[in-house]
């Protein structure tokens, strides 16, 4: 940045703050009848002259607040508002210091709903489980979205992928009006809905439709946030339609529609481009709303997928089609619907690059592969949920769902095997056809009965999931061997593969109260899982060339059959501040397995013990400490059990193994939680580790000639720990600025173990991932977002021949937003990158630049933008994996650099305006 603009910038906040001057208000606020403290009590002062917020605070446990900013007004009005008391209003005149004692609320003797008092806008209201923020009380520019406004929330985290936190948990869910949005990825409502049509943004801990009905507390692992719309926006439509256009043959073209009507909604998306946009993350209704999003990660085994829906193979570069709709409608007390439609495709070109060094007891070899992929998948998904009230004591909820996804590809791959010593061991050529179709039908059916009000609870749940694969694939290969003399192995054959999973859940479970917080939970669970598997592999007749010769060896027909009981019984204690659970399930398995080509019958009962249980524990409205617990059991795949060769790659070939047991997953879960609503600062602190006992590991045998055979065995020993906080702190001055600082550290520990040649080896990876970032806002005329991320990883191995692998690798990353000139956003995204974790070959650095600058025209309902991804051509797409017997580079196609022009429009309309409040009555 020139010096100018940055002397300019510091003489701006320089004269805003010598302009204003700080003030400090004091006191105590207390009930005016017993004269008994009200804690959580929110204080918050606005100008006289357009009621804009100056600054808010909340009482603590003794009714004390303390009010402090910076501003030039010289008269505010002070209000007080506590959830079932009358809103108190004091007009001051302000000095530095002010003292206004004991404040004394009357209760309110009717609370009416819907009651809104012009003038009155309170910042925050905290209830008991519920955290209410007034969307209009935090300033943002103009066009803001949803997601602009939770950044201005306090305790509320929003990374650049749109993923949110709250006090360090995650935002499960957003729901508009108490209803799901479209999807249950948050990120749909939070990128799509404008600002300026909420009302009330409400926080609360995430509950099952179980825990909602009988009135229980969540389990607070996670977060809902409810969007309510405003009275006057509740009536009538919002959209966005945008379309770009630029080099290399770049496009994309979206639009959105929402049509309100009190609870009724009716929401339909489209999207096309080849930009790497998958859809249903929505990165691009941020696109055609001002944003740039990229440097976007892909899987490199062909498949990717949001909310469950495949949309791709989603390597490489992704050319994507998305067409949606969502119907919702409630009629209070008797019923609630959501029902929605998906269809998607989508094409995905990759090229990649690996290098692989593996470990073997006594010695190394290297594996040198490149690929060039091309696939395509279409999909559809519909589903459909409904909440019906037969009275207030019965409820019933049905969620039926229906996909069909098919896939096409094609992958040719090169690989190289070679000794410690670089001679060339062998070598394979091999292309891969696939085609393939799944369909899935699922339903939850759930009655629930509350059978008096003192707690008694009895519910009833049938769920069932049936799915069907067909896949249809080419295998042509050809294999060299190296040694005192060649050897040419050829492989050309067609794999047919015909398999059904059903799987059908009972659950039965009765509430039956104690005390008035102590409850005891009884609940008896049944599955019965059924997999069936038909796999033919044909020969290449080269008389014929059809692939008519029968293979045995290679084919099987393996069924999978596993039946489960399990009785649960629990204990339950909920209260104002404590809220704690523990259960004990005894869980019977039964394994019924037959593989009828080799004549393979597999039966096996198990007994486990399973124990699960949290608490939780509110200090106050600030802090927050929680201990959860739980254990699952693993039951081994099919394709780990069945006794078969899998030759799918003919230098590494996989069989199952029909002597697995099922493993034991064990977690342990802490978390602490502060935040200080007056001072605007956070404070938390997380903690897990998982013990895996029987964990299914690979067992690998290499022959001479590097071709290797993998199967499984139950092996104790492997773990993982974690542990993380975070440390927030956000600075508001008057409507001048504010100034938000977080730093998050994150530790991570893993054990693995694994057996190459009968030998067991043993891997251990630690690493440390600091994060440090900083966002300042001026005015809402620019916005400045530093970020620094280092990663330090430490790999050691059991094998004494193998040195440990060290490695450090740094990201540093600035966002800018700039508002001024009026009607002109200029925006860019920029990160360094520093992978030091890659070998020799593989690009190590990077700057990747996205800038875009866009005016706003029509009376801001439209946008013309100019945008460059990756404006310095250097995005790269390289990471370095290890495990117990590897360490692997990769490098995969990315999108590059390119310029795209386009246009985005904005409509709405809403009842009571341009005479369209008929038109959306009833």
């Amino acid at each position: 940045m020139p010096r100018f603009l940055l002397a300019s910038f510091f003489s701006l906040i320089f004269c805003t703050i010598s302009w204003s001057q700080e003030f400090k208000i004091t006191g105590s606020v207390v009930d005016a009848t017993s004269k008994q403290p009200l804690e959580a009590t929110t204080v918050y002062a606005e100008s006289l002259k357009d009621s804009a917020l100056v600054a808010y605070t909340i009482t603590n446990n003794t009714g004390f607040f303390e009010l402090q900013d910076r501003t030039g007004l010289k008269e505010l009005n002070i209000y007080f508002s506590y959830n079932g008391y009358k809103t108190l209003k004091m007009k001051i005149d302000l000095k530095p210091t002010v003292n206004l004692g004991t404040v004394q609320l009357e209760e309110q003797a009717e609370e009416l709903e819907e009651v809104n008092v012009v003038g009155e806008r309170v910042p925050i209201t905290v209830k008991k489980d519920t955290l209410e923020f007034n969307a209009d009380s935090f300033k943002t520019r103009p066009d803001a979205t949803v997601e602009d406004v939770l950044k201005k929330l306090p305790g509320v985290e929003v990374d650049s992928d749109g993923n949110i936190t709250v006090n360090g948990k995650e935002v499960s869910q957003v729901k508009v009006n108490g209803q799901v949005f479209f999807s249950t990825d948050p990120k749909v409502a939070t990128k799509s809905l404008p600002k300026e049509i909420i009302s009330k943004i409400q926080i609360s801990d995430t509950k099952t439709r179980a825990q909602e009905f009988s009135g229980e507390a969540g389990n607070g692992e996670s977060k809902t946030i409810n969007l309510t719309l405003k009275e006057d926006k509740n009536k009538g439509y919002v959209g966005r339609v945008g379309a770009g256009y630029g080099t290399e043959d770049r496009y994309q073209a979206n639009g959105l529609l929402n049509y309100f009507n009190d609870k009724e909604r009716v929401s339909i998306l489209a999207s096309a481009n080849n930009i790497n946009n998958t859809g249903f993350s929505f990165d691009e209704i941020r696109d055609m709303m001002g944003g740039v999003r990229g440097n976007s990660s892909w899987s490199s085994n062909g498949s990717f997928s949001v909310n469950g829906i495949s949309f791709g193979f989603g390597e490489g570069i992704t050319t994507s089609s998305t067409l949606g709709a969502s119907y919702a409608n409630e009629i209070k007390n008797r019923f609630k619907i959501n029902s929605n439609y998906f269809f998607s495709d989508s094409e995905s070109v990759n090229n990649e690059k690996t290098t692989r060094e593996n470990i073997l007891p006594d010695r190394r070899f290297f594996t040198d592969n490149t690929s060039d992929f091309l696939g395509n998948t279409t999909s559809h998904q519909g589903s459909f949920q409904m909440d019906y009230d037969i009275d207030k004591t019965l409820k019933i909820f049905i969620n039926p769902s229906l996909s069909v996804n098919s896939a096409n590809q094609t992958r040719s791959n090169e690989t190289e095997t070679s000794d410690e010593a670089g001679n060339l061991v062998n070598r394979n050529d091999r292309i891969d056809r696939n085609n393939s179709t799944q369909r899935r039908f699922s339903n939850r059916f759930d009655v629930m009965k509350k059978l008096d009000t003192m707690g008694r609870l009895l519910r009833f749940s049938f769920s069932n999931e049936n799915t069907e694969n067909r896949s249809e694939g080419i295998l042509n290969s050809e294999q060299e061997v190296f040694g005192e003399e060649t050897t040419v192995e050829l492989f050309d054959q067609q794999t047919e593969v015909k398999g059904a999973d059903d799987n059908y859940r009972i659950e039965l479970s009765y509430t039956h109260p104690l005390t008035k917080k102590l409850l005891l939970t009884a609940e008896y669970n049944f599955s019965d899982k059924t997999v069936k598997n038909k796999r033919d592999v044909f020969e290449l007749d080269r008389n014929t060339e059809r692939y008519t010769m029968f293979n045995e060896d290679l084919s099987s027909q393996f069924e999978l059959g596993t039946m489960q009981n399990s009785p649960t019984l629990g204990i339950r204690h909920q209260g104002e501040k404590l809220n704690a659970s523990i259960s004990s399930r005894y869980m019977i398995t039964r394994l019924e397995g037959t593989e009828l080509f080799r004549n393979v019958d597999l039966s096996r009962k198990y007994h486990t013990w399973l124990y699960n249980g949290y608490l939780n524990y509110n200090f106050g409205n600030n802090k927050r400490l929680g201990l959860y617990f739980n254990s699952d059991l693993d039951i081994p795949s099919f394709s780990q059990l069945q006794p078969v060769a899998i030759i799918n790659d003919p230098l590494n070939i996989i069989v199952g193994n029909p002597n697995l047991e099922p493993g034991v997953n064990r977690n342990i879960y802490l978390n602490y939680n502060n935040f200080n609503w007056r001072e605007r600062t956070g404070f938390f602190i997380y903690s897990g580790v998982n013990f895996r006992k029987n964990r299914v590991s690979s067992v690998t045998t290499t022959d001479d000639n590097f071709i290797r055979t993998t199967t499984y065995r139950n092996v104790d020993g492997n773990y993982s720990a974690y542990s993380g906080m975070e440390y927030s702190k956000q600075i508001k001055k008057d409507s001048a600025y504010t100034l938000k600082f977080s730093i998050r550290p994150y530790m991570n520990l893993n054990r693995v173990v694994g057996i190459s040649n009968g030998v067991e080896l043993v891997s251990k990876n630690f690493t440390v991932n600091p994060r440090v970032r900083i966002t300042f806002n001026y005015k809402e005329l620019f916005e400045i977002e530093p970020e620094y991320t280092f990663s330090v990883n430490n790999t050691t191995f059991s094998n004494p021949n193998i040195g440990d692998v060290d490695f450090i690798s740094h990201r540093l990353g600035l966002r800018t937003t700039t508002y001024w000139p009026e009607n002109l956003i200029w925006e860019n995204d920029i990160s360094y990158n520093y992978n030091g974790n890659v070998g020799p070959g593989f690009d190590k650095s990077s700057i990747f630049w996205n800038t875009s600058i866009g005016m706003e025209v029509l009376k801001k309902k439209a946008t013309l933008k100019i945008s460059s991804f990756d404006l310095l051509n250097q995005n790269i797409n390289t990471r370095r994996t290890t495990g117990e017997d590897f360490i692997q580079d990769f490098q995969g196609t990315v999108l590059r650099r390119y310029f795209m022009g386009s246009f985005t429009y904005k409509f709405d309309q809403f009842g009571g305006k341009k005479g369209l409040g008929n038109r959306f009555r009833r």
